[in-house]
């Protein structure tokens, strides 16, 4: 499963509960990110191996037969291509769920960053 939203819609949250409910692994780009202490600490230079990471991660718990949730952005078609192609080569059903609410980001991202990324939307 696919969770995507603007910052704030209850991505997170909303896979959460849905892992523990499942039992599913609940992956995000983000938690490469944290730290061994914990700490979230955002590097931009490192996103581009942050989704990788997650997709390594993804592919990898499919295939030990796993349910996986992913909550991203995926705010352009094409950020979910990886995970499509990861479903079919591991032969799982692909569902998308689209959160819409506004919590507020729990990262600080500032408002016109959250306008821009509502203004590249693609539902």
């Amino acid at each position: 499963m696919l969770i995507r939203g603007l910052p704030g819609s209850g991505k997170s949250t909303l896979a959460k509960q849905l892992s523990q409910e499942q039992g599913s692994v609940h992956l995000e780009t983000d938690m490469y990110f944290v730290e061994a202490d914990g700490e979230y600490r955002f590097n931009p230079l490192k996103l581009e191996q942050a989704h990788q990471w997650c997709q390594q991660q993804t592919e990898h718990h499919l295939k030990q037969g796993q349910s996986v949730i992913v909550s991203n952005t995926f705010v352009r078609h094409w950020e979910m291509k990886a995970y499509k192609e990861i479903a079919k080569s591991c032969q799982v059903e692909l569902v998308i769920h689209v959160c819409k609410e506004n919590y507020g980001s729990i990262h600080d991202i500032e408002a016109t960053t959250i306008a821009k990324m509502k203004a590249k939307w693609q539902p």
